[in-house]
C-alpha cells in the first residue's frame, strides 16, 4: 500500500471518527448518563459491533468524548486567562468560564463527571473514578502550568504552582457540582464568593519577570 493510499484511509477513518463522535454528543445531549452504546449506535446508523470496532468499548468511547469536551473546555479557559483585563476580572471570567460550560450542557458534564447513574441494563456504567478523575488532573495540570508561567510564587514555584492549580480546579468542580445540582444562587453569585476566597495569596503575588503577566 502505498503513501497516498495510507493517508486516504487515514482521512476517511477519522472522518468516520469524528461523525460517530458527533452522533454519540447528540445521545449524551438527550440521555445524559443513561447514553447507551446501543442508542449511540442506532443514533449513527451502524450496528453496536461497528461501534466497537471504532472505540474497543463505552470505556474507549467515554475517553474520546471526554477528550474532546475537555479540550474545548480548555481552549475556552485558556481564551478567559489570556483576556486583556485586570488579574480578579481574569480570574472571574475564568470560573464563569467554567460555570457557564456546565450550566450551559448539563447531560454532557453528568455524563462525564457522573457517568455511572445512568448505566443500563447489559450496558454497564463508567466506573466515575476511573474515568473522570484524570480530566480533572489535566486540567489541574494545565492550570498550573499557566500560574507557573506568569506568577512570581517565590522559591519552590513548581510545587506551589501544581498545588493552586489543582486545589483551583478541585475547587471550582466541587461548588460548581453543588451549585448545579441545588442551584443555591445566580452563577455571578457564585463566581464572585469563589474569586473572593481566592483572591487574597492570587493578590498579593506579582507577575512572573519575563512572563506574559497575570
Amino acid at each position: 500500500m502505498d503513501t497516498t493510499q495510507r493517508t486516504d484511509q487515514q482521512r476517511s477513518a477519522d472522518r468516520r471518527r469524528r461523525e460517530l463522535l458527533e452522533a454519540a454528543d447528540r445521545v449524551v445531549l438527550r440521555d445524559g448518563p443513561g447514553a447507551s452504546m446501543n442508542a449511540i449506535a442506532a443514533e449513527a446508523g451502524i450496528t453496536k459491533p461497528i461501534l466497537y470496532r471504532h472505540f474497543g468499548d463505552k470505556g474507549g468511547l467515554y475517553a474520546a468524548l471526554a477528550k474532546r469536551h475537555t479540550d474545548a473546555l480548555l481552549g475556552a479557559l485558556r481564551a478567559a486567562l489570556d483576556a486583556p483585563a485586570g488579574r480578579r476580572e481574569r480570574v472571574e471570567q475564568t470560573l464563569d468560564t467554567y460555570l457557564a460550560a456546565i450550566e450551559a450542557r448539563p447531560q454532557v458534564y453528568r455524563f462525564l463527571m457522573h457517568p455511572a447513574e445512568g448505566g443500563q441494563p447489559g450496558d454497564a456504567g463508567f466506573d466515575v473514578g476511573k474515568h473522570s478523575a484524570p480530566l480533572l488532573r489535566r486540567m489541574g495540570e494545565e492550570l498550573a502550568e499557566v500560574i507557573e508561567e506568569r506568577v512570581d510564587l517565590g522559591p519552590g514555584s513548581q510545587q506551589l504552582a501544581r498545588v493552586w492549580g489543582h486545589g483551583i480546579v478541585g475547587m471550582m468542580h466541587a461548588a460548581g457540582d453543588w451549585w448545579l445540582g441545588e442551584r443555591p444562587c445566580t452563577r455571578a453569585e457564585l463566581v464572585r464568593s469563589l474569586a473572593d476566597l481566592l483572591w487574597g495569596r492570587l493578590a498579593a503575588a506579582g507577575d512572573k519577570v519575563g512572563g506574559p503577566g497575570f
